[in-house]
Order: structure tokens, then sequence, then C-alpha cells
């Protein structure tokens, strides 16, 4: 089955934000709830006790301009 994407958001934020970002993060996982909310969209996600948790860093050089750059990507998952 191919990929659905069931939430997505994308904005330039500063470091400091990014952080803040993963401590409430931090603290929902905790709980078993996770909500997710952009200005236009909201999904609440239950995670299971346990989870796969990926850590994946990548360069990146764009097929386009050819300028590199770096994704940094956090990752959990969980079959139902």
């Amino acid at each position: 089955m191919p990929e659905e994407v069931l939430f997505k958001t994308e904005e330039a934020v500063s470091r400091e934000d990014v952080a803040d970002a993963f401590a409430d993060a931090a603290e929902q996982v905790r709980t078993g709830t996770v909500t997710l909310e952009s200005a236009t969209d909201e999904q609440n996600v239950e995670l299971p006790e346990e989870t796969t948790f990926e850590v994946e860093l990548e360069r990146v050089t764009d097929s386009e301009t050819g300028e590199e750059y770096y994704e940094l990507e956090y990752e959990i998952s969980w079959t139902e």
C-alpha cells in the first residue's frame, strides 16, 4: 500500500523554537497521546507503549541548484 500523508507542516523557525517543540513533543510522548497542530489541521495520535525510534542525518544535494543541505530526522514507527 502506498504511503498516505496524514499530517505535514513545514516552516522556518529559530533553533529555540525547535527545542521548545521537541520539549513539548517529549511530554506528549510520555503521556501516550500526541497532538499535531498547524494553522489549518490537527491530528491526535495514540502511541503504543513500545515503538521503533530512528534518528537519521542526511546530506542532500538539490538536483536543480546543486546546493547541499542537511536533514536531521527523528522518526517513531509502530504497527497497529
